[in-house]
C-alpha cells in the first residue's frame, strides 16, 4: 500500500498520543518570551499617537563631525526624556501665551485649535531635527521654521504690530521654551542635573537660539531667569491667551485614563511656572495638594511612560 505525506496542518504521524511535536512546542514558548517586547511596542506607539507623534522620529546623526549638537549635550538628555518633555513643553505653551504679541500670532495664523497634534508633531520634529539631527538638517528645518513666520504678521489687540520673526519675539519664545524644558527635567527627568550641566543646557540652547535670530539669548540659568523677568512689562493675558490657555488645559485626549494623564501633566506644567507668571496666566497656586499629589502622582506617571517609551540613547551611556 502506498504512503501518502499528511497535509499541511495535519497531525504529525511519528507523534504518539497525548505527545506534541518539537515545531509545535517552540509555537508558545515563542510566543510568551516575544509577549513583554509586543506589549511594550503596542503601549509605546499607542503613547505616542495620543500626544501627536505619529511619525518615526527624524533620523538620528551620531557623527561628532555631522552633528548639529554635540554627541554628549546636555540637550541631547534633557529633550530624549518624553515623559519630562510632556510637562516642560506644555509649561512652555502656557507661558508663550502670556505675551499678547506672541498670543496674537498664533490666534490669527494658526490651526492649533482644529489640529492641535498636527501643530505638537510639527514641533516635535522640529525639536528632533535640531536636537539629533546633522547639521543640514537642522538648518534645513531653522530655515523652513524661519520661511513659515515670515507671513506671520498683523495686529495684535493693543494696536501695536507683530512679526513673528521679530528678534525681540524670538527671544521670548526661546526662553519660555528653554526654561520649561530645563525645569521640566530638574523635576520629573530620568537624572539629576547638576548647576553646570544645567548651565551648560542654557548656554547648548543659545546656538540654536542665534541661528534662528534671536536677540543676546541667555547663556546660563541665572541669565535665562533674568531675561523672562525682563518681559514681565509686556505681559498680560489677553482675551486670545483666555481661550488658548482653557483650550490647551482641556485637551483632545479622549478616554478616562488618558485625561486624567493629561489633567496631571496640566498641573505639573503650571507648577513649573514663577508664581508670578501663574498669577498673570489665572491659575491659583495648589499648595499642599500640589506638592502631595499631584507631584508624586506625577513622578509616578513619568516612570510609567519611561518604561514604555524610553529616553533616547545617550553617547556617554546616559539617557
Amino acid at each position: 500500500m502506498s504512503q501518502t505525506n499528511a497535509p499541511i496542518g495535519s497531525a504529525d504521524p511519528n507523534v504518539g498520543p497525548g505527545e506534541t511535536s518539537p515545531e509545535e512546542d517552540v509555537v508558545p514558548t515563542r510566543w510568551v518570551s516575544e509577549a513583554p517586547a509586543r506589549l511594550r511596542n503596542n503601549v509605546n506607539r499607542s503613547i505616542r499617537h495620543a500626544v501627536g507623534l505619529t511619525q518615526e522620529p527624524p533620523p538620528r546623526c551620531d557623527d561628532p563631525a555631522e552633528a548639529y549638537f554635540a554627541l554628549d549635550s546636555v540637550a541631547r538628555i534633557v529633550h530624549g526624556d518624553l515623559a519630562s518633555m510632556l510637562v516642560g513643553g506644555l509649561g512652555s505653551l502656557f507661558f508663550q501665551m502670556l505675551h499678547p504679541h506672541a498670543m496674537a500670532g498664533v490666534a490669527q495664523h494658526s490651526r492649533y485649535q482644529r489640529d492641535a497634534l498636527g501643530r505638537l508633531l510639527q514641533t516635535a520634529n522640529f525639536i528632533g531635527d535640531t536636537t539629533y539631527g546633522s547639521k543640514g538638517r537642522a538648518y534645513h528645518s531653522i530655515e523652513r521654521v524661519l520661511a513659515v513666520h515670515e507671513g506671520v504678521r498683523g495686529i495684535a489687540d493693543d494696536g501695536v504690530a507683530y512679526y513673528a520673526n521679530d528678534p525681540h519675539l524670538l527671544a521670548w519664545v526661546h526662553a519660555c521654551e528653554v526654561s520649561m524644558f530645563l525645569r521640566g527635567y530638574q523635576r520629573f527627568g530620568r537624572h539629576r542635573l547638576t548647576k553646570s550641566e544645567a548651565d551648560q543646557y542654557v548656554l547648548e540652547m543659545a546656538m540654536l537660539a542665534n541661528d534662528m535670530g534671536s536677540a543676546d539669548p541667555p547663556k546660563s540659568v541665572a541669565e535665562l531667569d533674568a531675561a523672562l523677568e525682563g518681559f514681565r512689562p509686556e505681559l498680560r493675558l489677553s482675551a486670545e491667551g483666555v481661550v488658548a490657555r482653557d483650550f490647551v488645559a482641556r485637551g483632545v485626549v479622549q478616554g478616562l485614563h488618558q485625561r486624567l494623564a493629561y489633567w496631571l501633566i496640566v498641573q505639573s506644567s503650571f507648577d513649573l511656572m514663577t508664581p508670578w507668571a501663574r498669577q498673570l496666566l489665572g491659575v491659583p497656586a495648589r499648595g499642599w495638594r500640589s506638592r502631595l499629589i499631584v507631584r508624586p502622582a506625577t513622578s509616578g506617571l513619568c516612570s510609567l511612560l519611561r518604561a514604555f517609551v524610553p529616553p533616547a540613547p545617550k553617547f556617554n551611556g546616559r539617557g
